[in-house]
């Protein structure tokens, strides 16, 4: 009797030790992997939206009208639509880890290079190879975060990468009025400096 004792209370506090370890687990995980991929979310909606605040100027400087800038936002979502499913095919075939980097990096340079454009038709190629670029980061994400977390801990994880979308509706504004009213480096309008600075981002990180 005694010793069946003894092993019962032995295999309870195996238990509660791995139980105890896989808690610290997953803390760990939680604590390294949400704050980087939560700081790329709120970048990719910057970069996806900050067209809307570069509008200011940039109608302006490149002589748009308010049909031909709605067309150029809303263009993105062409490529972003047009490539989702092939890069989410992709992103199977070669990992969530590298198809990730790329879509940042790639997402990064095009953001930047809108600063550059010279002319609508310029910009309408940019935003269009943004969507593509953009394509896929979110699916990718979420299989990256399977290769991590079971079932039971990704909703709570999904939860706190998304609230990035309430962040980046707190931080776009002020960071992008910021840029816009006093970096005008080299004599380069600020609308051109707004692309450039919130695209290196994603290629920095």
């Amino acid at each position: 009797m005694a010793s069946r004792e003894h092993t019962e209370a032995t295999a309870i506090r195996l238990a509660s030790g791995a139980k105890s370890i896989e808690t610290r687990t997953i803390w760990k995980l939680q604590i390294r992997l949400i704050p980087l991929l939560f700081l790329l979310y709120v970048v990719a909606m910057i970069d996806r939206i900050n067209i809307g605040f570069a509008q200011l100027t940039m109608n302006k400087d490149l002589g748009l009208s308010s049909q031909q800038y709605g067309i150029a936002a809303g263009i993105f979502f062409v490529g972003y639509f047009l490539f989702e499913v092939p890069s989410n095919l992709i992103l199977h075939k070669v990992g969530a880890r590298v198809w990730i980097a790329r879509i940042l990096l790639s997402w990064g340079v095009v953001a930047s290079l809108t600063g550059l454009v010279q002319s609508v038709h310029q910009l309408y190629a940019a935003r269009v190879v943004l969507g593509f670029a953009e394509a896929g980061y979110y699916p990718g994400i979420v299989l990256y975060l399977t290769y991590w977390f079971r079932q039971r801990e990704l909703a709570r994880v999904l939860s706190l990468f998304l609230t990035g979308f309430a962040v980046n509706s707190v931080l776009g504004a002020p960071i992008s009025g910021f840029i816009l009213q006093h970096v005008h480096w080299l004599g380069v309008g600020s609308w051109r400096w707004l692309f450039i600075l919130e695209g290196l981002p994603a290629i920095a990180l």
